[in-house]
């Protein structure tokens, strides 16, 4: 659900995965393992920042975070 999400606003604002991870100095493919495993709020809240939305909208369920 988490990677769902960034995947998908990360797509709505033009910017790959690849490049949020790479501009927040997080290790490659790191944020595609967030469905199994669980980051830490703070590498949650970054990103959050980075695509300039509320934590909130991560967690919420796949179809409406892409909205």
């Amino acid at each position: 659900m988490l990677y769902d999400n960034v995947k998908a606003l990360c797509e709505k604002k033009g910017v790959t995965v690849w490049k949020l991870e790479q501009d927040l100095g997080l290790p490659h493919s790191s944020i595609r393992k967030w469905n199994e495993n669980e980051p830490g709020i703070r590498k949650v809240q970054k990103v959050a920042d980075y695509l300039q939305v509320p934590i909130e909208k991560l967690l919420e369920e796949p179809n409406l975070a892409a909205r």
